[in-house]
């Protein structure tokens, strides 16, 4: 049985919920046509009625830790037949971005990357940083060598060298002699750990908070938590993810699984590439810029291509598609991703046409958006990857039905 529920109204959430892209909220009157109408909402305490109430009144507590946000995919299918145009899908993805902000650490941080005011402060110190960077690897790189040398100059049998760019490259054009491959890494291998400390920590209350929940509203059969198990529930449903199951039984907006797909994918392509060059690199000792005909590179051109036409197309689609919110987070996260695909491949594309200075004007404009890809991550829309990932876990694990 539930427990008693005392309200506890929070003006400025609600505020906060209608400056995040849920502005019709207050439109909603209750008629639970949004929740009979979802294809993928939980016969058990179906979403998102109770949510467009809860965000109605602006009860924070009983949205940020309610595991039925993220199950939401925003498929459009209830703001369509909404007879009042509510809008309870971007109602819920406004709330979302909201628990984002309140699990993230710093919250400092997470409230910049939602505020427009912020944007050049975001990046300007990545365009700086890099600059910095190859200015110190161009104009001064037979002084690091020496330096690097002197440091590492026995290490591993003299393999580590402080120029990744091999004699017989495909091209005389490197880009580890425009930004040293080892101040790439030395910028990114940091951003990775600080990315994953921040989802650890915000994954610790988040968990704990949808069972709670979950546990207040009658929603599982499960009076405690049994990480294990709900580890195996995270792994079951990640062939579900992948295949976008969920996504694909909405009517609304179905053809946005494509593009969604086709990013997801591409991302995971890239993931496996920047592995494998990382093991040739600091273990094989074999460095880039690789030949065309090498099978990485395939994998790596494949996946630039999906990320720019996938990304591309769900701007695409909010542009013209006139009754969907799109707010700032919105474009923050789909403007960095495409100009993340499209200057890798801009960058490729002018160092085989052996233009050196276009290529490594793109190449820095590339080091920008991944540096706000991964910096943000754990702050941006891009996170609702982790949290819904794990929401969906937890209602396989709660035998939510």
């Amino acid at each position: 049985m539930s427990a008693n529920y005392i309200p506890q109204p929070d003006l400025g959430f609600i505020a906060e919920i209608r400056g995040l892209g849920g502005e019709t909220l207050k439109k909603c009157y209750q008629c639970a046509t949004c929740s009979v109408a979802c294809p993928i909402a939980p016969e058990d305490s179906p979403f998102p009625r109770k949510e467009m109430i809860a965000a109605s009144w602006g009860l924070k507590d009983k949205l940020i830790g309610n595991a039925d946000i993220w199950l939401c995919h925003q498929c459009g299918d209830c703001t369509d037949l909404c007879p009042r145009g509510a809008a309870p899908g971007d109602v819920l993805a406004a709330v979302r971005s909201a628990a984002i902000t309140e699990y993230a650490t710093p919250k400092a941080l997470a409230k910049a990357v939602n505020d427009p005011s912020k944007l050049p402060l975001l990046l300007g110190i990545p365009a700086a940083w890099f600059a910095l960077l190859a200015i110190i690897t161009t104009a001064f790189g037979g002084i690091m060598e020496k330096i690097f040398h002197f440091l590492f100059g026995d290490a591993l049998g003299g393999r580590l060298h402080w120029s990744h760019a091999h004699e017989g490259a495909e091209h005389v054009i490197a880009h580890s002699n425009f930004v040293s491959t080892w101040f790439v890494d030395m910028t990114f291998v940091p951003i990775a750990i600080f990315a994953t400390v921040v989802f650890f920590l915000a994954l610790k209350r988040f968990i704990v908070d949808i069972h709670d929940n979950a546990v207040l509203e009658g929603k599982t059969d499960k009076t405690s938590l049994d990480y294990k198990a709900l580890l195996q529930s995270v792994i079951n449903v990640i062939p579900m993810v992948l295949k976008h199951d969920k996504f694909n039984q909405c009517e609304a907006n179905k053809d946005r699984s494509t593009p969604h797909m086709m990013v997801l994918f591409a991302f995971i392509g890239l993931a496996i590439v920047t592995a494998v060059c990382g093991i040739m690199l600091y273990v094989g000792g074999y460095a880039g810029p690789y030949p065309q005909l090498n099978p990485i590179k395939w994998l790596a051109n494949i996946a630039g291509v999906s990320l720019v036409i996938g990304s591309g197309m769900m701007i695409k689609n909010r542009l013209t598609n006139k009754t969907q919110i799109t707010a700032y987070k919105d474009w923050f996260i789909l403007i960095v991703v495409f100009a993340l695909g499209l200057s890798g491949m801009l960058t490729e594309m002018a160092r085989l046409a052996g233009v050196a200075w276009i290529s490594y004007f793109f190449y820095w404009i590339h080091l920008i958006a991944i540096f706000e890809l991964f910096m943000f991550l754990p702050f941006s829309k891009m996170a609702h990857i982790v949290y819904r990932t794990v929401a969906m876990g937890y209602a396989d694990y709660a035998n939510r039905k």
